[in-house]
């Protein structure tokens, strides 16, 4: 059974109870997180391929410190920053998941420098261009990945573009290391479908491995494919030819990979707890001390077959309590509700001072909004977790 860190357990000295917290605050359910965890890393054991989380969404190094314990090899990371404090904390297999620009170069060089074993990514001929010739003044021989574009979705090169040659040779002969090809299926969070999700997670690893067999048929080397996105990762039906996947919000969960089909409501381990600070109760509404300063401006359900408006309410147990979301927000207030016929008795329901916790639309984005975590543990115990802020 996956278990955080003796070490991270240690840490987790009891700051407050969830009664006595500040509210908004950010929870983590550490048992549905450990679950999820463990959930994640036995299906990557299964499809024969490495685990390389991404922490982007939890950007705490407890968190992170969990996957590895589970057998997690590395991690991809999203700033700069997130991978300096990992290597801090003495991972040192990073993937920089995002296109290099050369004003980026010096900060991933000194990293290098520092024993950071810092994977970079590009896809373009000007972008590989920079990069060698950054690395031949300075002597440094980048480990520089091609991102593929599987679905149209974001960044990368059409696995049959001539484009693809025309950066990997720039890298490989301008004495780059051409460490291999990945490739992120974005568009799997528009499907809600098993058939759907297989066919997108098939799409993107037939595109990642058509690529990689273009570069080694050049000539070239293409040592690692590697794709991934929590909806593909916990659909695909066979990972031939791929080395490892990238996954991140698979950590947590949240409201849209409720809705994609991917996770139970139960799983949903990221909450906010809020605090009901007044009523209007002719339109059936409690005011909470969550809006979307707390619970961000994500409105990914929206678009999803089942909208939650800003988020799910609970129990302060955690107990889904069904019809009742935050159907609007302003900056420091949230709009508690219930779907369709108001609650004229919301008041009794929930009166002044009641705590609840608020399910997020978007995981990610609701962590961002803030410094820390409350980390909950089976036994009730609230522990702080720091979060990485910035870029």
């Amino acid at each position: 059974m996956t278990s955080i860190s003796a070490a991270s357990l240690a840490s987790m000295q009891t700051l407050d109870t969830l009664d006595t917290l500040d509210t908004p605050a950010a929870l983590i359910d550490v048992s549905r997180m450990q679950h999820n965890i463990r959930r994640m890393q036995e299906r990557m054991d299964a499809l024969g391929v490495r685990l390389r989380p991404h922490v982007k969404t939890s950007k705490c190094m407890e968190v992170a410190r969990a996957q590895a314990a589970a057998g997690a090899t590395g991690v991809t990371v999203s700033t700069l920053k997130e991978a300096a404090r990992c290597f801090d904390d003495g991972v040192t297999d990073i993937l920089y998941a995002v296109g290099m620009v050369a004003s980026k170069l010096p900060a991933a060089l000194a990293l290098r420098r520092r024993g950071c074993a810092l994977k970079i990514v590009t896809d373009s001929v000007a972008s590989a261009q920079a990069i060698v010739a950054f690395g031949a003044e300075y002597g440094e021989t980048f480990d520089v990945w091609i991102e593929i574009d599987t679905d149209g979705h974001r960044s990368g090169i059409r696995p049959e573009e001539d484009a693809l040659l025309e950066v990997a040779r720039t890298l490989h002969e301008g004495g780059a290391r051409l460490g291999g090809v990945m490739t992120h299926a974005g568009s799997s969070y528009e499907f809600d479908t098993p058939q759907a999700l297989a066919a997108i997670a098939e799409q993107e690893r037939a595109g990642c491995v058509r690529a990689a067999a273009r570069l080694r048929d050049a000539g070239l080397p293409c040592p690692v494919v590697s794709v991934g996105s929590t909806p593909t990762a916990l659909s695909a039906r066979h990972l031939e030819g791929v080395t490892e996947v990238r996954a991140g919000v698979y950590v947590f969960f949240d409201l849209v990979m409720h809705n994609i089909g991917v996770c139970t409501i139960d799983e949903l381990a990221l909450s906010v707890l809020t605090t009901v600070i007044g009523h209007q109760t002719d339109k059936g509404w409690a005011i909470v001390d969550a809006g979307w300063m707390a619970m961000s401006r994500d409105r990914g359900t929206g678009k999803q077959r089942r909208d939650f408006g800003y988020g799910q309410v609970c129990g302060i147990d955690g107990s889904v309590m069904p019809g009742y979301v935050l159907s609007g927000a302003n900056q420091e207030h949230g709009i508690l509700s219930r779907e369709g016929e108001p609650d004229r008795d919301i008041a009794t329901r929930f009166p002044i001072g009641t705590l609840l916790r608020i399910l997020p639309n978007h995981a990610c984005a609701t962590g961002a909004q803030f410094p820390e975590y409350h980390a909950v543990s089976p036994t009730g115990d609230v522990a702080v977790w720091p979060r990485l802020h910035g870029w």
